[in-house]
């Protein structure tokens, strides 16, 4: 395995795997026995870096979520495991009620939800601090700098360490960071959005989020990765849910235009001469990217794992790259 920091300042800097594991069907549509051997094996491999949610999967049984959560509290219980894994959760997003969306009916981000939410998610989890908690999705209901001060005062009481966002404008992120720096107080440093090699279409609406919240990383956000030194982008669903290797996994919608094919003719291309599969080079691509990305691979069972881990010491040389980033 290989590692990099996340975070800048000195009490809240950590060292995780450049291979994040995401959690998010882990106690729903992934059985308990499942799970905990594809957490078992990802540690075993040195991974350090998990990836849930206050809200996952709430849509898999009309609850409001909070069972990957609980199962990774009985994991690390079972397990004995402390502070050498950083477990990442989120807020914002989880519904108000059993049976519903978030469309409308969201927690949100006001400070006393902030609190209680996170409370809430260090209960399921088992732990004393939470290591990396994100804003899920945007809350335009409470004014920004409640949200900002509602997080940072989780971080000064030491019950959070870093802070990230998930499926924000990028004018607010700014924004939110502005605040948190005129404030004195901690701000988002960890970006979650969706990225991977095919580039989705920025001229329909997005179609994953109920709340029309802006989940892909576009040429925006790329750009403010450049121009802020201590950010680091997560990168959910790098893989597409498959849609890079499975013939009944078609490519989202989202990504059906005319740059599409001959970015994977390139990427098969290049799988062929590394010997290594399509969803492999395209994590190689991230670990290895010039900007601070760290793929998060979700995982149904442990032969999708082995699959994944193996991209870790995946080495595309630079005319490899030169060609998968030029494609259009």
């Amino acid at each position: 395995m290989r590692y990099r920091s996340i975070g800048t300042g000195p009490a809240t800097r950590r060292e995780v795997s450049v291979l994040a594991l995401g959690a998010m069907l882990f106690g729903s549509v992934t059985d308990e026995q499942t799970s905990f051997a594809i957490l078992d094996r990802y540690v075993e491999a040195g991974g350090t870096f998990i990836d849930t949610s206050d809200n996952y999967a709430f849509w898999t049984d009309g609850s409001q979520g909070g069972q990957s959560e609980e199962l990774l509290g009985r994991w690390r219980r079972s397990r004995g495991v402390g502070d050498e894994i950083v477990i990442a959760t989120k807020l914002g997003a989880r519904p108000l009620a059993p049976g519903t969306g978030y469309a409308d009916n969201a927690e949100g981000l006001s400070a006393k939800t902030i609190r209680e939410a996170a409370e809430r998610s260090r209960e399921r989890l088992g732990v004393d601090r939470i290591d990396l908690l994100y804003a899920h999705i945007e809350d335009h209901r409470v004014p920004l700098a409640e949200t900002v001060e509602g997080f940072g005062e989780l971080v000064a009481e030491g019950t959070v360490g870093l802070l990230g966002v998930s499926n924000h404008a990028i004018w607010r992120v700014e924004r939110a960071r502005a605040l948190a720096a005129a404030a004195g107080a901690a701000a988002y440093e960890v970006l979650q959005y969706q990225h991977s090699l095919l580039r989705p279409r920025l001229d329909v609406p997005e179609s994953i989020f109920e709340d029309g919240s802006l989940g892909a990383a576009g040429p925006e956000l790329l750009s403010y990765l450049r121009a802020e030194t201590g950010l680091t982008l997560v990168a959910y669903s790098p893989l597409l849910s498959g849609a890079y290797t499975r013939q009944d996994k078609p490519v989202p919608p989202d990504y059906d235009h005319p740059g599409t094919p001959a970015r994977l003719a390139v990427l098969r291309q290049v799988a062929e001469e590394c010997g290594a599969s399509m969803n492999q080079v395209v994590l190689a691509w991230q670990i290895g990217a010039a900007l601070p990305i760290i793929p998060l691979a979700g995982a149904s069972s442990v032969a999708q794992l082995e699959e994944n881990l193996a991209a870790v010491d995946l080495e595309l040389t630079e005319d490899q790259r030169s060609r998968l980033d030029s494609v259009h």
